[in-house]
């Protein structure tokens, strides 16, 4: 197995310079063009399209990419599985997270996790939903917990929790400080704070923008959850935000809450692995805490 090469060539793809890659890994830079050689003669192919400004991956490098970061990503789960053998909970767990999720719903579980099992060592890397399912698919991560669904067929998806998003202003916004029910139609013609694309809450907000028939007179793209309630609570637009999100800044009266009559806004967090990686001794430590943390039903809350 060309395991050293596959090595090389995944970190070569992702650094996109021979020197660097040599650098990172504490080889030469001859045995790095060596290495993609070796990979180019195995697979009858070329992997790169080189020129003095540039390095450019090939289709057939594209499919060579994702399947060597799931190669690497199961050699690593069968060393920590036969460590799993001799020892307690140990190792590692890389999570990965949407925004909402990350900042305000993870950590409680973290602690709790962490405390009973102080030899294992969580990381946690976050992002929005659509960068998430991607780092699951690539075994960036070995669990990915995401706002909504995911059309990935070679992934599993299962919810865990759900969630309540609330329309939310500044506390002297017009719809804040109406002294009437307000409408769906009151929403007509708003500016809009909302996260980037890929986002589930951005994904959310198009939905609830496309189905009932709104027009934006303008929309303003922040890719953190905290820059838009700063942002909101200066007085500038309206923005779609999960209740973990906006509790502490509704209860100290920097945002306020527009409540659309007959309407609410509820969703589904899920989390999500490859179906390799549900035999891992701590990503079934995970599920079965995010389970007993949050016993999933199917009634709303």
């Amino acid at each position: 197995m060309y395991f050293d090469e596959i090595k090389t060539f995944v970190t070569l793809v992702e650094v996109k310079n021979f020197t660097k890659t040599a650098e990172l890994l504490l080889m030469s830079q001859p045995s790095v063009s060596l290495h993609i050689k070796n990979l180019e003669n195995e697979f009858q192919t070329k992997l790169f399209i080189r020129s003095p400004k540039q390095l450019k991956i090939t289709p057939s490098g594209e499919i060579l990419y994702d399947r060597a970061k799931q190669l690497i990503s199961m050699y690593e789960q069968t060393k920590q599985d036969i460590l799993d053998l001799h020892s307690s909970v140990r190792g590692s767990l890389k999570i990965g997270a949407s925004f909402t999720i990350g900042e305000y719903i993870l950590p409680s579980l973290l602690f709790d996790i962490q405390k009973e099992h102080q030899a294992l060592e969580l990381e946690v890397v976050i992002g929005n939903t659509k960068e998430i399912v991607l780092s699951v698919k690539r075994h960036e991560v070995d669990i990915g917990l995401i706002e909504g669904q995911t059309n990935e067929k070679e992934l599993s998806v299962h919810p865990f929790l759900k969630d309540e998003l609330f329309v939310v202003s500044s506390a002297t916004h017009p719809l804040a400080i109406m002294n009437r029910d307000i409408f769906i139609s009151d929403l007509q013609n708003q500016l809009w704070v909302t996260r980037e694309v890929g986002s589930g809450t951005r994904e959310y907000l198009n939905h609830v923008i496309r189905s009932n028939g709104l027009k934006v007179k303008s929309l303003l793209s922040i890719s953190s959850n905290q820059g838009i309630k700063e942002t909101i609570s200066k007085g500038m637009g309206l923005s779609l935000l999960s209740n973990s999100v906006i509790h502490k800044e509704v209860k100290n009266g920097e945002l306020a809450i527009i409540r659309i009559k007959d309407f609410q806004f509820p969703r589904t967090l899920s989390y999500v692995y490859s179906p390799t990686m549900k035999t891992k001794k701590n990503v079934e430590l995970f599920i079965t805490s995010l389970q007993e943390m949050w016993p999933y039903r199917s009634e709303s809350i």
